[in-house]
């Protein structure tokens, strides 16, 4: 009778413990996105700099998965599909989101019991002199086999492991938004140096143009020296002007050969194997529609990323605040035992025991509390970081829409300086083949027409920089709900990686 009032005991206790264990409570503030800027302000309506561009509709969604794609550039194209394949910053950043994933299984773990099994065989003599001194058991040699099981369990009723879970998916989120921010500034280091490039060789194309027709000109006056016309100044002038109009072509190699060697770089390969044909940049920047700066806070990956650190900051609070509770644990443990191997699965040879514990810490000096105002500071920390994410966000857009919308105008007053330029040289050459005026307004006006037209086209330059940049502050194309779930961050990764 005894046996049979015990069952319904056990079985009670053990239901108790699994509802427990799936409706307890779980202590610490429920995560709630706090405001993206901090008040009186808010964030604003439209850009400031937004200048002349036109309000964006929903079919003018520029950028997608290949946002570079809007340059209408071949080459480009082409060596954007390779940092996929063969960059080894992003592989990192890869790598750096399997190991969140592995901890977020690794945590949620602790949500199941831990089981584990042995083995042992001893053989054994005790001493015939031992006290009490009984033939029963001194002297005896004897062999005893166990097959032992134990079984831990820590019941979650108060919600540490799951609060701890929760921490951990976040900080997994927010590794897939690094990995988002890692692959677009990667595509935008990409897009930078090859437009540098590009700029160099429209630049290193101008200086040779120019290279010719200073030799003509050259040519032009040795002619009049040998014909008693021109003095050896002039000669000595022109000469100066070419050469050192070919030492800047030259010097030009210098970083045009130091951007395809990181282009080579960023695509995986050594720059030894690696060759970006001369393209000289004649085309203006497409036109990017900014959208609204609210719209901004789902498209930066960072932003995204910085979010997912609060609610994981906001989840360790109730870490800590679980301490406070106590902690409840279930073990169990049994097997078989005997000392003889044949009865050892036997029926009478089963052992075991069962019961649960609780253990509540009275004092700790103060280090419960202390843990928790960390995790509270830890909270306010990440929300600050966020906000400041956010506002840097909304500087690189305006700074960079400022940027497209000045540099625009300054084109159109450049193309101009280089017009005039080029009529002055041109007047000032009829001149002095007229004999009206020296060689030196010749040179004047040579040097003037050169610096303004490679002004020209630094500024084509600036522009297309500016317009990745601006792209780039967008988010790339990037939108929040490409971030993995909660729930998929559990999921173990597929044998082709992470995701």
């Amino acid at each position: 009778m005894k046996r049979s009032a015990r069952k319904p005991t056990w079985t009670f206790l053990f239901l108790a413990l699994g509802v427990l264990q799936f409706s307890g409570c779980t202590v610490g503030p429920t995560y709630r996105r706090p405001a993206a800027v901090d008040a009186p302000y808010s964030v604003p309506p439209a850009y400031k700099e937004i200048g002349n561009w036109k309000t964006a509709q929903p079919s003018d969604q520029f950028v997608g998965g290949n946002w570079w794609e809007i340059f209408q550039d071949p080459q480009l194209n082409s060596l954007e599909q390779q940092v996929n394949v063969s960059n080894e910053n992003l592989k990192v950043a890869q790598a750096q989101y399997g190991q969140a994933r592995a901890l977020v299984r690794y945590s949620r773990a602790d949500l199941f019991p831990t089981v584990t099994a042995g083995a042992t065989a001893t053989r054994s003599r005790t001493s015939s002199n031992r006290a009490p001194n009984t033939s029963t058991f001194n002297g005896i040699t004897s062999s005893d086999f166990q097959i032992p099981f134990e079984l831990s369990y820590q019941v979650d009723a108060f919600g540490r492991v799951r609060r701890g879970v929760e921490s951990f998916r976040a900080q997994a989120q927010a590794s897939a938004a690094d990995l988002a921010t890692v692959n677009l500034s990667m595509h935008t280091q990409l897009a930078l140096f090859y437009f540098e490039a590009r700029s160099l060789d429209a630049q290193e194309q101008l200086l040779k143009s120019t290279v010719r027709e200073y030799e003509k000109f050259l040519q032009l006056t040795e002619s009049r020296f040998a014909g008693g016309i021109a003095s050896e100044v002039d000669v000595q002038q022109a000469k100066t002007q070419l050469k050192t109009t070919e030492a800047e072509a030259i010097d030009v190699g210098v970083q045009r050969a130091q951007f395809e060697h990181a282009v080579a770089t960023l695509i995986g390969k050594p720059p030894s194997s690696f060759d970006l044909p001369p393209l000289p940049l004649t085309a203006p920047p497409p036109l990017i529609p900014p959208g609204v700066p609210s719209e901004l806070l789902e498209r930066r990956p960072d932003i995204a990323a910085s979010e997912r650190l609060m609610q994981s900051s906001n989840a360790q609070i109730g870490v800590a605040k679980a301490a406070y509770y106590p902690s409840v644990n279930l073990t169990a443990s049994g097997g078989f035992e005997s000392s003889v191997i044949t009865t050892l699965l036997s029926g009478p040879s089963i052992l075991w025991s069962a019961g649960p514990s609780a253990v509540l810490t009275i004092f700790d000096v103060g280090r419960r509390r202390a843990a928790s105002d960390q995790a509270m500071a830890a909270y306010d920390q990440s929300v600050a970081t966020y906000r400041q994410t956010v506002l840097s966000g909304f500087q690189q857009v305006e700074d960079n829409l400022a940027a497209l919308h000045i540099l625009e105008h300054e084109a159109q007053v450049q193309n101009e300086a280089v017009v005039a330029a080029r009529r002055s040289l041109e007047l000032s050459l009829q001149r002095y083949r007229g004999g009206v005026t020296s060689y030196l307004e010749v040179t004047t006006a040579q040097t003037a027409a050169l610096s303004d037209e490679v002004t020209a086209v630094n500024i084509l330059g600036r522009r297309m920089v500016a317009a990745v940049q601006l792209v780039q502050a967008l988010g790339g194309g990037w939108d929040a709900s490409q971030l993995p779930s909660m729930k998929s961050v559990s999921a173990r990764c597929p044998a082709t990686g992470c995701k």
